[in-house]
């Protein structure tokens, strides 16, 4: 969202500048798994915003005529 590092610290003050380094780098080796949750979890979102079937529930209906 563009805020450093310190202005998280400021707006949180329950985090310590070591904690948002930590998530930092959680999230630079985890980009495209979280980027790819992210896309995802948008989709379902629309889908219900839409009132079609979400991405939860397609996959449950996959899994369930698989079984």
């Amino acid at each position: 969202m563009g805020m450093t590092a310190d202005e998280i610290v400021s707006e949180h003050p329950g985090l310590g500048l070591s904690d948002v380094h930590a998530a930092l780098t959680y999230y630079y080796d985890h980009i495209e798994e979280i980027r790819q949750e992210m896309r995802e979890e948008a989709t379902a979102v629309a889908a219900a915003q839409s009132g079609t079937e979400s991405l939860l529930e397609s996959r449950l209906a996959r899994m369930n005529h698989i079984s």
